[in-house]
């Protein structure tokens, strides 16, 4: 899959989810908020709302935090914000291509300190289209493949749709269409098989590969993107190689 995936994996493997929990917390909160927005608070008719409960319960979050992050959403409790989900295109260092979801209740600030950032580490942001064209959205997935049988995974992927099924030593990568990305999830749940990552993606048409010290340099600059409250996902065309792969790892 793609280097997002590939960059989450190191990410869980350092503890960095961990070590900012709060950070976490608030993120899955915005999820939940906007999807239940989107699609009503129902979870078992709102799907991308059960994926965002699933996600913040798989983090440890407490169940009154989810109700009332679903109750925000209805205009219920004493939270007044009023998020909304934006998309920024831009390049990190090397011409490495980025998409960056943010979910914010202040336009102006995210995109001042999104623009910041890029600047700092040598990137760039972008024109709207500049750099969308080069990826394409998919429904993706992601298990551990010490846990699952990579068999009955693309057994279970194929039947339903998916595109491409992918293991490595960590992990096991399923995508598939957009429109797949229900009866997939809904086949995966009657089998119960829990994906760390499931959602909307944005996957690269062709990955640009660099030396080890620029990808970590890009991936410090994903690193530091991610670090903000307002961004939710960063995905690039970024090829992470096996060395790069130890390298960020033992940083």
């Amino acid at each position: 899959m793609s280097g997002h995936s590939k960059w989450a994996t190191i990410k869980r493997k350092k503890g960095a989810a961990d070590a900012k929990r709060g950070q976490v917390f608030t993120r899955l909160t915005r999820e939940i908020v906007m999807a239940a927005r989107e699609g009503g608070g129902d979870p078992d008719s709102n799907f991308r709302l059960r994926l965002a409960i699933d996600k913040a319960k798989a983090q440890s979050m407490p169940k009154d935090n989810i109700d009332r992050a679903v109750k925000r959403a209805s205009g219920e409790g004493k939270e007044g914000e009023v998020y909304e989900e934006v998309l920024y295109e831009g390049y990190a260092p090397h011409g490495v291509a980025l998409i960056i979801e943010c979910v914010t209740e202040n336009r102006n600030r995210t995109v001042a300190e999104v623009r910041h950032l890029l600047a700092r580490s040598g990137g760039s942001m972008a024109e709207i289209g500049a750099v969308s064209w080069q990826f394409k959205r998919a429904a993706s997935f992601s298990f551990p493949s010490p846990k699952y049988n990579f068999d009955k995974v693309f057994e279970l992927a194929v039947e339903g749709g998916a595109d491409d099924v992918v293991q490595d030593d960590d992990e096991i990568s399923v995508v598939a269409p957009v429109e797949s990305f229900k009866t997939l999830s809904d086949r995966f749940r009657a089998a119960n098989m829990m994906p760390e990552e499931a959602g909307l993606s944005m996957i690269p048409n062709q990955e640009m590969e660099l030396n080890v010290e620029h990808t970590l340099q890009v991936l410090r600059t994903i690193d530091g993107l991610e670090e903000l409250d307002d961004v939710q996902y960063v995905y690039s065309n970024l090829k992470i190689s096996e060395e790069a792969m130890a390298a960020m790892e033992s940083e």
